[in-house]
């Protein structure tokens, strides 16, 4: 899939060194060619977590059937 930015995306896998999990909400930054995103990641109040540089492959698009939810964010682990 092709992204844009302020696109909302998925993270497929989870990332530890940012405390982040798989199914957490992101959007898109930047669009690096060929397959290059930069994607931010927020609390639930807007507070930027994360500022990540990812493959497309690591996120997918929002999908109808996706039920959006709140968990406790504890930063790195």
């Amino acid at each position: 899939m092709r992204f844009q930015p302020l696109d909302v995306v998925v993270l497929e896998t989870d990332v530890p060194a940012h405390g982040l999990k798989r199914g957490d909400l992101g959007a898109v930054v930047d669009v690096y060619e060929p397959d290059g995103l930069e994607v931010e990641f927020v609390t639930a109040s807007g507070k930027t977590e994360a500022l990540l540089s990812l493959n497309t492959s690591d996120v997918r698009a929002v999908g109808d059937n996706d039920l959006v939810a709140v968990r406790p964010y504890n930063g790195a682990a």
